[in-house]
């Protein structure tokens, strides 16, 4: 992330974010947790505007988001209402095999 180090992103466990299926998505940085509602493009589905609502320890907040698939990777921005915004950049994470689709 643009704003805050890899040591505050990754402080209460690897920061992430994740897009469902349907509207639904939530992420983690430092201490906020999030549920994301998720508004795919119909740019051939490489890019999602979000809103957000969730805690930063403890404290509500929300706010609003985009991000596009750049190569292997997912780039984007994150906007904290009334606050502090970040670039941000995510790479795929292989899936437990537990997830894996038949897996047992």
């Amino acid at each position: 992330m643009s704003n805050w180090d890899q040591d505050y992103v990754d402080m209460d466990g690897p920061g992430y974010i994740t897009f469902g299926a349907g509207r639904s998505g939530s992420f983690q940085f430092g201490m906020v947790q999030a549920q994301t509602d998720c508004e795919h493009s119909k740019l051939q589905g490489r890019r999602v505007d979000f809103t957000w609502h969730g805690f930063d320890e403890g404290t509500e907040q929300m706010g609003r988001g985009h991000a596009g698939i750049v190569g292997d990777e997912l780039h984007g921005h994150l906007y904290i209402h009334l606050g502090d915004d970040s670039a941000f950049r995510a790479v795929r994470q292989p899936k437990p095999v537990r997830e894996r689709k038949g897996a047992r």
